[in-house]
């Protein structure tokens, strides 16, 4: 599948015609376009939000503003990408908060409750268990997951957009509706709150700090922030983020920025399963018709 975010492979021609027939009441090829775009969009709301019903929820409600308003697109007036991620983004920037931004983190109160977590050193034994692997894992990406959601809903975005998924800045800027130039320096901005905080705390970042994932994985099990039965984040997945961006992970990092994000992209980019089969109920609906505006 062709990445929706990624200038350099990306084909514009399969959006239009798709989306032509489309208009013309084809199921087959809204159905393509629906699946082009929404596990990016899943995703995308996932970082953002950092639960999975809700951004389940937000991807259902972006596809659905998608096929009901189809009919009033315009190539004449900018991309569908463009069109379409400025929906989903202003979708997500309005929502009513999740549930992990109801505790209202910030950077010290989020790395006060990590120093607060105490070390429980995992054995030889458990360290080649495949399910205490799994969990630390896990505990990782819970851990800077909880680190996205100290930025306010905007920063936020923009880091996930700019640095995570590495969006090209000129669609990006026109995905905002500002300058290139503009939006770097939101980014700029937006990276050094975030990476200064990692490089005082994070041992993933810099060995000199003390915590370390691992170490930390059995109490986020008895704390309930970890469910080895059912991971959170390493479920319904086959590839990462780092697959779907420009930027390869095994690439030489060329500046300290490039290293915070790649820990981000190593994340498991994950299959939306709930969002299919809303609107496969939609496209089978003996009212399609008027769901497209047709």
């Amino acid at each position: 599948m062709e990445n929706p975010l990624k200038l350099a492979n990306y084909d514009d021609s399969i959006d239009e015609k798709l989306i032509t027939n489309s208009k013309k009441g084809d199921k087959k090829s809204l159905n393509k376009l629906l699946n082009r775009h929404q596990n990016y969009i899943f995703n995308i709301a996932l970082k953002m939000l950092n639960n999975v019903t809700d951004a389940e929820d937000a991807t259902q409600e972006v596809l659905i503003k998608l096929i009901t308003n189809l009919a009033k697109y315009d190539s004449s007036k900018s991309r569908f990408r463009t069109w379409l991620y400025r929906i989903t983004f202003n979708h997500i920037l309005n929502l009513k908060k999740s549930a992990s931004e109801k505790k209202e983190l910030t950077f010290t109160k989020f790395f006060g409750f990590m120093d607060s977590v105490p070390d429980i050193f995992i054995t030889e034994g458990e360290n080649t268990n495949e399910i205490m692997g799994q969990s630390i894992q896990e505990a990782r990406i819970a851990c800077t997951a909880g680190m996205l959601m100290c930025l306010d809903r905007s920063q936020r975005l923009i880091y996930i957009v700019g640095e995570i998924f590495k969006i090209d800045h000129n669609l990006a800027s026109e995905i905002f509706d500002i300058t290139p130039v503009n939006f770097r320096k939101k980014l700029s901005r937006t990276r050094k709150d975030l990476h200064q905080w990692m490089h005082k705390k994070c041992g993933l970042v810099n060995e000199n700090n003390p915590c370390r994932c691992r170490n930390k994985t059995k109490k986020f099990i008895e704390l309930g922030i970890v469910n080895p039965e059912n991971p959170k984040w390493l479920s319904n997945y086959k590839n990462k983020i780092f697959e779907h961006v420009e930027s390869k992970l095994d690439e030489t990092a060329i500046n300290t920025d490039e290293i915070y994000s790649k820990i981000y992209q190593q994340d498991p980019f994950k299959t939306n399963m709930k969002a299919k089969q809303v609107y496969e109920e939609i496209l089978n609906n003996k009212n399609f018709a008027r769901f497209m505006d047709l």
